[in-house]
């Protein structure tokens, strides 16, 4: 600003992006700094008065959501973009911001130093910085592991009420939140209790989350949409319910919406018995426990990917392709490289292994003009998004699907018909994996199926791929189907194939056919 140049900030949110503007206009009104903000909050005469501000160089600093994305807003002369919160956007904002503000300095900031982004996107970063200083008079977080008690709650809510504060109760199912702060307003009377959760409409949204800033209530029992950036100093005790089911950087970054002011902070984990739980979850939760001071963040960090099985991946031994590449693209190489040596170069020592795993296949690529995926407006954050989407990748049988379908009823209400063929496309992939098909094109009402593209593959020489080619040259009549080469592929098609559903059925049929897997 001092160089005449201009300053934006993006965030994810409109009310951080409120919280961002009163606290810069505050630090900032001695020097002259003129700052403004843009989100929805504000009307269309005020924004094209700020719109203007920008272009004449009025407005030095602007912050906003991605509204300041827009090509229709002009800058006189940009000079810094700072992206708060990097990790909520993605992968396509970020490109969105290199392809429009070109050739301008720009600062990513995460208020969270789990690495999650490695797992779903390039960041591209080339210098690191880390803030290990707190600012004065912090005090680290007080955390402690223990099963749900109603006497635990109500002793902590009344210390941080009765000190002049105010507590978060996160618990995230939609369908339990009213139960769970009628069991609150029962234990404790005589304190203002709200609820908050991504069904709400905006408006009502917005407006609860406001009024718990300006300490209308004192208890704000809400699932995990406080997870991003909200700054309320006066709330310095969290109590999160089932944290055995959120992952470790969810409740890192879950407690760090307390202790942000000079008062020390208490964080509540309630869980089943310690004995109960996956040996996973009780090394989440032991970390949380062991790792509250403040700056530990990194030291979470390589804990959360040591769980996870991935080494020291943030450490000195990071080099090479592995910082351009991210972890879960690494992990992917590894597995195949690994796999190719094991089939090839080392297949009688791993004989006995690979006849275990009769799969051929390690990942099936699906490419349809059927339209499948979350939609936007069924889950508006993008980190979540991204999260759900790991999730599913992960579902192995008829049973998980049934259960992720009802989390996400519960939390986001009725599945649309994108959502349901996101689910038909999963199941799809399940019967190319036994038949040994690793890419999947429909079409145009037209199914062709690629069996394995390296000719060197042990499925060829298999009894599965036997039988199936017996069935697929012999067969004619109703299924009409043909096996032709194109290029090094071998490929199965089919016309008048017009849903996932309709193929599906069609490769069960000669999965149970051709293996004989019901006689």
């Amino acid at each position: 600003v001092t160089d005449g140049k201009q300053v934006a900030i993006l965030v994810p949110t409109t009310i951080l992006a409120l919280q961002h503007y009163q606290t810069f206009s505050k630090r900032l009104e001695d020097f002259g700094v003129k700052v403004d903000y843009i989100n929805r909050f504000r009307s269309t005469k005020e924004k094209t008065e700020i719109y203007q501000k920008l272009k004449s160089g009025e407005i030095e600093i602007v912050i906003g959501t991605h509204a300041i994305l827009s090509k229709s807003i002009g800058f006189k002369d940009l000079g810094l973009l700072v992206i708060d919160e990097e990790q909520k956007f993605g992968v396509a904002a970020k490109e969105k911001l290199r392809s429009l503000k070109v050739n301008v300095d720009t600062l990513t900031l995460t208020a969270t130093p789990i690495p999650r982004t490695l797992q779903f996107s390039l960041m591209a970063a080339r210098d690191l910085s880390v803030i290990r200083t707190p600012p004065p008079n912090r005090q680290p977080i007080h955390t402690e592991v223990r099963v749900l008690n109603e006497d635990v709650i109500k002793e902590s809510i009344y210390y941080e009420v009765n000190r002049g504060g105010q507590v978060f109760f996160v618990h995230n199912r939609v369908k339990s939140l009213l139960d769970v702060a009628a069991m609150i307003r029962r234990l404790c009377p005589d304190v203002n209790v709200t609820v908050a959760h991504g069904q709400m409409e905006s408006d009502d949204l917005e407006k609860t989350l406001l009024g718990f800033i300006d300490k209308e209530y004192e208890v704000l029992v809400c699932t995990n949409i406080i997870e991003t950036g909200l700054d309320i100093p006066n709330a310095n005790t969290i109590i999160i319910n089932d944290a055995h089911q959120f992952g470790l950087s969810d409740l890192h970054q879950l407690r760090g919406r307390v202790g942000r002011s000079n008062k020390k902070a208490f964080c509540y984990l309630f869980c089943p018995p310690i004995s109960t739980l996956t040996s996973e979850a009780r090394k989440r939760l032991k970390t949380l426990e062991e790792f509250s001071d403040l700056g530990s963040g990194f030291d979470i960090a390589m804990r959360d990917l040591d769980i996870r099985g991935a080494g020291n991946l943030l450490g000195a031994e990071q080099s090479g392709f592995i910082a351009d590449i991210g972890y879960e693209m690494y992990q992917k190489i590894l597995e195949e490289a690994m796999l190719e040596l094991k089939q090839n170069e080392f297949k009688d020592l791993f004989e006995e292994e690979l006849n275990d795993d009769l799969s051929y296949v390690r990942e099936i690529t699906l490419d349809s003009d059927v339209e499948m995926h979350l939609p936007d407006e069924y889950v508006s954050n993008i980190q979540e998004r991204l999260n759900l989407y790991t999730q599913l990748d992960k579902l192995n049988n008829e049973s998980e699907i049934d259960s992720f379908q009802a989390m996400l009823k519960d939390r986001f209400g009725r599945l649309p018909k994108p959502v349901l063929e996101l689910f038909e496309g999963l199941r799809l992939r399940w019967v190319c994996k036994e038949l040994g098909f690793e890419r999947l094109v429909l079409k145009n009402n037209k199914l062709r199926c690629y069996f394995v593209e390296n000719p060197q593959s042990p499925f060829y020489e298999s009894d599965t791929f036997q039988k199936l080619f017996q069935y697929l040259a012999s067969k004619g009549g109703k299924l009409q189907l043909n096996i032709k080469k194109n290029n090094r592929h071998l490929i199965v098609a089919r016309d008048g194939i017009y849903t996932l559903k309709q193929a599906r059925q069609l490769l069960i049929q000669i999965k149970e056919e051709a293996l004989e897997v019901n006689k």
